[in-house]
């Protein structure tokens, strides 16, 4: 079950026949896609592999990163998935390479234009570590997850590999429930009750939209930094997913909240003075699991910590909202991403941008390849 508590409760008023004007929303059908050929390819990997290495950035990894990362074991996973792609680190790309070097691995690389710049080239550098290892026979160790043209396009046509659709009516950041992400997470987890989730997360539309006008109040009240917190390293990478999800969709024009993160008691070491004290420029946002398996005595302690940070947050004059999920779940996450969905593209439209393209990020793009 999943509970709200936010600063200001509000009632929904918007006319939903506004998201229907934007391309790009997809991602509000329901997920019903055929499963058969994702189960297929899995246990194909499966049975040449020990290591799947997912290739991608920004809203091609982050989803599956973040989900995956919440429901794995710290220390021990039944099958190993590694995320490569989303940085130019020669350091990481040349450790990756010497790990890789003794394992029996696949790719699925993931790039909805298919000439995603570190994708290409992360990408190529393990295709020859591949190649290296097996020789010509790679056909069945590459699964490639893109649109119709484009660099990958050219390789799945030239040496067949199989190809994933990429849906040309979702964007990246809203793409979580599509084969860029059902698949690498379909290794360790229950993607069919992840699906049957984000399936109900419409019954979550009204606290979205609220959730979506207290920050966009905030912001008038001159409250411009929302602090995702969590109290779980699990997490964090899930708050990366919603500060790309909110920063691409309404950082625009000179307007937007602007996202970051803090995982507690960590950062209440190192931020939590400037939190308490400082400038009141953020409000906070806490996304808190309440039960954590084992140690409870532990668990129960957090939980206090949870509820005394936030009161004293408070006193601080930094207000917050409230988001709880009594046990960890997988459907429950399928409707809190539903949920995130429709409160970013809300947010953003209230702000009078395009919560679904990124013009800003295409200025540095453009730079990039004019210096290469």
């Amino acid at each position: 079950m999943i509970k709200f508590d936010f600063i200001k409760d509000y009632d929904f008023d918007f006319d939903m026949n506004e998201l229907s004007k934007y391309e790009m929303t997809g991602w509000r059908r329901k997920c019903e896609d055929n499963l058969d050929d994702v189960y297929k390819l899995r246990d194909q990997v499966k049975s040449n592999s020990s290591v799947l290495v997912v290739i991608g950035i920004g809203g091609s990894f982050l989803g599956s990163k973040s989900i995956n990362d919440m429901f794995s074991n710290y220390f021990k996973n039944d099958f190993e998935v590694i995320y490569a792609g989303y940085s130019l680190s020669s350091n990481y790309l040349s450790d990756l390479i010497d790990y890789l070097k003794d394992k029996d691995f696949s790719i699925n690389v993931i790039s909805k234009s298919g000439s995603t710049m570190e994708i290409k080239i992360t990408y190529n550098v393990l295709k020859k570590l591949l190649i290296e290892k097996y020789g010509d026979n790679i056909k069945d160790r590459i699964i490639v997850t893109t649109g119709n043209e484009g660099f990958l396009m050219d390789e799945v046509n030239e040496f067949g590999f199989y190809k994933f659709p990429f849906p040309e009516d979702i964007g990246g950041r809203y793409s979580m429930f599509t084969y860029a992400h059902l698949f690498p997470l379909s290794f360790n987890i229950d993607i069919e009750e992840f699906i049957k989730g984000f399936n109900d997360g419409d019954n979550y539309i009204k606290e979205a939209y609220s959730y979506a006008l207290n920050r966009y109040n905030l912001f008038n009240d001159k409250k411009y930094i929302e602090n995702f917190v969590c109290f779980d390293e699990k997490y964090l990478m899930f708050m990366e997913w919603i500060k790309q999800l909110f920063g691409e969709s309404e950082g625009k024009s000179g307007k937007g909240v602007f996202p970051v993160s803090t995982l507690f008691t960590r950062d209440l070491h190192s931020l939590g003075q400037f939190i308490q004290d400082g400038n009141k420029i953020m409000f906070e946002t806490f996304i808190v699991v309440r039960d954590n398996k084992e140690v409870k005595h532990v668990n129960s302690t957090n939980n206090i910590v949870v509820d005394s940070v936030r009161s004293a947050h408070r006193q601080g004059g930094v207000e917050s909202n409230m988001i709880e999920i009594d046990k960890l779940n997988l459907y429950d996450m399928g409707s809190l991403v539903k949920f995130f969905f429709y409160a970013a593209a809300f947010s953003a439209i209230k702000f009078g941008v395009n919560p679904f393209d990124q013009p800003g990020v295409e200025i540095y793009k453009s730079e990039i390849k004019k210096n290469l």
